[in-house]
């Protein structure tokens, strides 16, 4: 890639961490359940794919339509997850939690990449493990509640990971509108069989919430995620992971103005530990060495 590609790429990236960082806030703002808010996401989102992803459409392999299938599904489970986290934890937690995903990629690198972790890795590995245990331990002290969101925003870092590997592989191989309406349209589905089956209202909502879920469509997932996938086939795919850890920073001081929630003192080093972590999972990829 050209310098001129390169500094491209990279405001696409940053334009893409803007984005994303406004869904914990507007997830926030929505008066709607979590999986009703994680739906119209999806739906709306589907929508408006559906002109473009038909008009560029090309053959797919049962191969490939099963894997797309398979990380729609990832992604409708990483939102469930996720957007249920904000219930019942902070927006700094479940923001910091949830973007661990490069960990998890390190993680299961082994079985799903069959990349095998070296010693840096493993000793990342750790640090960012004892940075989650520091925040899920301050959130234990404020309340069960708290260490529920933990452990969904979790939930959500490890799909989210199998979801970005998945598509690392099928984005060399479909188009971009193709594959984001083929995963959008499943993750639709996938919600809408968690909303029937807990019976979750789809109406009823102040009129403000539904301009909420149309923002949520629009600049986290169509802007965010969509140049999130864009920059995976132009950029290597663990640099993209790391960026995305611009959203928390973002997160916690939208959240710290717009709605006075500050993060305990535990937060801090927590994150510390994760980021540094991370960094050093980041460097290793560098280098060239096994994660």
């Amino acid at each position: 890639m050209t310098g001129g590609g390169k500094l491209r790429a990279g405001i696409v990236l940053a334009v893409a961490v803007v984005a994303i960082s406004w869904s914990a806030i507007l997830v926030r703002m929505a008066a709607a359940p979590a999986l009703a808010i994680a739906f119209y996401r999806m739906l709306f989102s589907t929508a408006a794919l559906t002109p473009v992803g038909l008009c560029t459409h090309r053959p797919v392999s049962r191969r490939d339509l099963g894997l797309a299938a398979l990380a729609g599904i990832l992604l409708g489970l990483h939102f469930a997850a996720w957007i249920s986290s904000l219930d019942y934890t902070t927006v700094a937690s479940s923001v910091m939690l949830v973007t661990t995903q490069p960990l998890f990629t390190a993680i299961l690198g082994p079985f799903v990449l069959r990349e095998r972790v070296g010693i840096r890795g493993a000793g990342a590995i750790l640090l960012s493990l004892a940075g989650i245990a520091l925040i899920a331990g301050s959130d234990f002290r404020i309340g069960g509640d708290a260490l529920l969101g933990d452990g969904l925003a979790v939930v959500g870092a490890m799909t989210a990971s199998i979801y970005f590997m998945l598509g690392r592989a099928l984005r060399h191989r479909l188009r971009l509108s193709q594959y984001l309406l083929l995963v959008n349209g499943a993750a639709t589905l996938v919600l809408l069989l968690f909303v029937l089956l807990y019976r979750v209202p789809l109406h009823g909502f102040p009129p403000l919430t539904w301009l909420w879920f149309v923002l949520l469509a629009a600049g986290p997932n169509l802007t965010g995620h969509g140049l999130l996938n864009w920059s995976v086939r132009r950029l290597p795919a663990f640099p993209v992971n790391m960026a995305v850890l611009g959203e928390p920073v973002l997160a916690t001081l939208y959240a710290a103005f717009l709605f006075g929630e500050r993060p305990v003192f535990l937060f801090y080093p927590g994150a510390g530990l994760i980021l540094a972590g991370l960094l050093m999972v980041q460097w290793n990829r560098e280098e060239g060495e096994p994660v």
